[in-house]
């Protein structure tokens, strides 16, 4: 062996001097020209309340620099297949590595995506069964619900040696695709008398599905197709006008010298609305869809969405349907028994997959349920997935409060893995606000002090002991722990649940108080959101928000999303004498230049678009005649921009007193939004903002129990006093308020609590402990009253 004989230290490298992410005048959203130095190879967590600007300067500032510049590395040809992005707002930006945005993002809701499909473990499973399934089916392809089996034959004509040659060919695919449900797990039926009403001519109105109107497009073609008289009443249709009406395959025609082509109404709605996730759709075509077609488990595949011949192959008496409908913590355990030489590389990599999601706390899900139906929290665990075990160091990984949805045992267990990704050489960038992840963090940046335009500038930088003396929001609240009530409220009545058994529940029996604050708890996947949503049908009186992502483009905003716009608009036309419609920058009062949308995008093909703001409305999205028009002494690009607390003001007294409105801006002042602005896009808005605009917009609707789903997603410690301030509210008024969360101040302020568990999936969804928050502490008998305990210092 070669012996070091140099004692001295090498002189330092220049190169290990770059050890710091500067970040120097960043002015996205609403940051204020701040700079900071981020160190490398730490764990760095972004505090402030919500509308403070973190996601602004991680996700909007950092994250999107470093992957605009990664994708430049890409030739001209690849970058025009990749989402372009621009340069954000900042001076300088030193230092980047490469990094890996993990965000709350709801993975896609496509119906035929599943847990197994977006983590690569369905791929794996395939291939295993190709290989040692018997009888053996064909390709891994003959395993995935995604391939149909398809067969053809036919003359071809081929050049060889110079002479023209025709053959016979055949051709076959062997997929795994049920064909009866084509791979979805549910066949629909659609009734007929919710399409139209037989009575009426189409010209009379006789179509009852939204969008199909005869006065546009519809209308044309109807019209001239030529197939059945629009004229006559549907019930008097032949047999053949009336499947021309409903099934014709698509058929070029020509209306008024136009190429069109005429579809029957039954395929176009399949194409159209069917092929989409239910909750994906907009709401009146949603409220369409549900009350005009009946969704069943396909009879064929019995919701497994395999054909028969895939579902035939078997490894040790377990077909691929089999696997995939196991919890995956059980199918785990299942490949590490099997032992293969030929295809040992494989099953390595399947365990590997298999074991991060047991390790990350999503053991309870099986691989085959549909990705739409994860949380926002189980979702981003999901993508963690594969960045556990990889071999990369020195990259920056950006995650967004990965806490969230997490009971605190299970916060135990995030808190681990983002010490181990640190650990391995990396830089790691939180958004959070649980206390118990920011206690673990190397490097604190505490953003504020207010929210929206009272935000944006960093109020702390430091260590998580400097914090807690800063004298900041944050640091105020960072110790504050909420008390449990002397007195509960008693009930006035009982939601009975009898013989639950949606997903993981356990034949549960429970009686859900009414007139009182429930908190329903227990550790992630124990089987909580399966007793609430599963058993309280949404209905009347019942008043769901869920975690859903609120659906709305750049022209959306909180006016037009609450449906605070309609009253404005009226109020504006009548103190004017003119039309609602030239107040809305999306109909006739749009600026003709930019189309109402205030910017100018210009795409430059594989280059980042630029958005410039247009020069003839100055952003306003207004035509200029439309501004001379006032109520209260404002034009309406002015009441737009107005901060809610101060519309709340304006609309509540004096000239522009609009009762509807006020009613509407009070709600969103009560969810705590009063720092938005009405005509702020709702692409800006954070997750937790998003909920509670979608809280706000419900609170104005008559419902006498309110079904709220973890509504502290997002919120700083300082928030969750008003939130409980608002749910006491709530109850004080005479509604029933049943929580789904895990924040113990939201328990220790509960009435009556339900835990389930004891654990996640098949261990858990039976009713472990019903009582009150001081019953709870008290015995201590199960995960909950453990840490709600050490909560309180009881």
């Amino acid at each position: 062996m070669a012996k070091k004989t140099d004692t001295q230290s090498p002189a330092p490298q220049v190169a290990d001097s770059h050890d710091l992410i500067r970040v120097v005048g960043a002015r996205v959203n609403n940051l204020k020209d701040i700079s900071i130095e981020i160190p490398k190879r730490r764990l760095t967590v972004f505090t402030g309340i919500s509308g403070s600007g973190k996601s602004s300067l991680v996700f909007d500032t950092v994250a999107a620099e470093s992957q605009r510049l990664i994708n430049e590395t890409y030739s001209s040809f690849v970058q025009g297949f990749m989402p372009t992005l621009a340069r954000p707002e900042v001076d300088v930006l030193e230092g980047l590595t490469t990094t890996i945005i993990v965000d709350q993002q709801r993975m896609g809701a496509d119906p035929r995506s599943t847990v197994g499909t977006a983590t690569d473990a369905n791929a794996m499973l395939r291939i295993l069964f190709s290989r040692l399934g018997k009888p053996h089916i064909g390709s891994p392809q003959a395993f995935s619900f995604n391939v149909a089996s398809i067969s053809g034959a036919g003359a071809v004509t081929v050049e060889r040696s110079g002479q023209t040659v025709r053959e016979r060919r055949s051709f076959s695919i062997t997929g795994g695709m049920c064909p009866r449900c084509e791979g979805r797990g549910s066949v629909n039926d659609i009734d007929l008398t919710q399409l139209y009403d037989d009575a009426k001519s189409l010209n009379q109105g006789a179509l009852t599905i939204p969008g199909y109107s005869m006065d546009g497009w519809f209308g044309r073609i109807f019209t001239g197709c030529g197939f059945f008289d629009p004229d006559k009443p549907i019930k008097k249709f032949t047999k053949r006008e009336l499947n021309d009406l409903l099934y014709k395959e698509p058929t070029k025609i020509k209306v008024e010298g136009i190429n069109l082509t005429y579809e029957g109404l039954i395929p176009r709605i399949r194409k159209s609305m069917l092929s989409k996730d239910v909750d994906a759709l907009q709401p009146h075509i949603r409220a369409f869809v549900e009350r005009a077609v009946t969704f069943t488990i396909c009879p064929e595949c019995d919701g497994t969405r395999l054909s028969d011949q895939a579902r035939a192959s078997k490894i040790k008496g377990k077909s691929i349907a089999d696997a995939c409908a196991m919890q995956i913590s059980d199918l785990a355990e299942w490949v590490s028994g099997l032992k293969e030489p030929s295809v040992a590389p494989l099953l390595a990599s399947l365990r590997h997959t298999l074991d991060s999601f047991v390790e990350i706390g999503l053991g309870y899900l099986s691989l085959n349920r549909p990705s739409g139906t994860l949380s926002g929290g189980e979702a981003q665990r999901v993508k963690m997935i594969r960045h556990l075990g990889s071999a990369l160091t020195d990259v920056t990984y950006v995650f967004d409060e990965p806490t969230v949805g997490l009971h605190p045992h299970d916060i135990q267990r995030m808190n681990e893995l983002l010490l181990r990704l640190r650990d391995k050489g990396n830089t790691v960038l939180v958004v959070e606000h649980k206390p118990e992840t920011i206690a673990i963090a190397d490097h604190v940046v505490d953003l504020g002090p207010g929210a929206g335009a009272g935000g944006g500038t960093v109020c702390f930088e430091g260590t998580v002991e400097g914090l807690r003396t800063s004298g900041t929001i944050t640091g105020r609240h960072f110790d504050d722990r909420a008390a449990l009530k002397k007195t509960v409220r008693k009930p006035n009545g009982a939601l009975q649940v009898r013989g639950a058994t949606t997903n993981n529940l356990r034949d549960v029996d429970v009686d859900i108080p009414l007139g009182v604050l429930t908190v329903i708890t227990g550790v992630a996947g124990s089987g909580k959101s399966s007793l609430v949503h599963g058993s309280i049908p949404a209905g009347e009186g019942v008043i769901s928000v869920d975690q859903g992502a609120i659906r709305g483009s750049r022209r959306s905003n909180p006016a037009t999303y609450t449906g605070l716009l309609e009253p404005i608009r009226k109020a504006f036309a009548k103190a004017n004498g003119v039309k609602p419609a030239l107040f809305s920058a999306n109909s006739e009062g749009a600026c003709p230049n930019c189309n109402g949308a205030g910017v100018i995008y210009t795409d430059l093909a594989m280059m980042a678009g630029v958005a410039t703001t247009c020069e003839e409305c100055e952003g306003k999205r207004y035509q200029a005649a439309v501004l001379d028009y006032h109520l209260g002494g404002r034009d309406i690009s002015q009441v737009l921009a107005m901060p809610v607390t101060e519309a709340e003001e304006f609309f509540g007294t004096g000239e522009a007193r609009i009762p509807a409105a006020h009613k509407i801006i009070q709600a969103l002042a009560d969810v705590g939004l009063g720092y938005l602005s009405l005509g702020q896009p709702l692409t800006t808005l954070s997750g937790g903002e998003r909920q509670r605009l979608k809280l706000a917009t419900h609170m104005t609707e008559k419902g006498g129990v309110y079904v709220l789903d973890e509504p502290t997603t997002g919120l700083h410690l300082a928030d969750v006093e008003h939130l409980l301030a608002l749910l006491d509210r709530l109850v004080d008024s005479g509604k029933s308020v049943i929580v789904i969360e895990h924040h113990q101040a939201v328990m220790a302020h509960a009435d009556w609590i339900i835990d389930l568990g004891p654990g996640a999936g098949h261990d858990g969804g039976k009713i472990v402990f019903e009582g009150t928050p001081t019953d709870l502490v008290a015995v201590r008998s199960t995960l909950t009253g453990e840490h709600l305990a050490g909560y309180v210092g009881a």
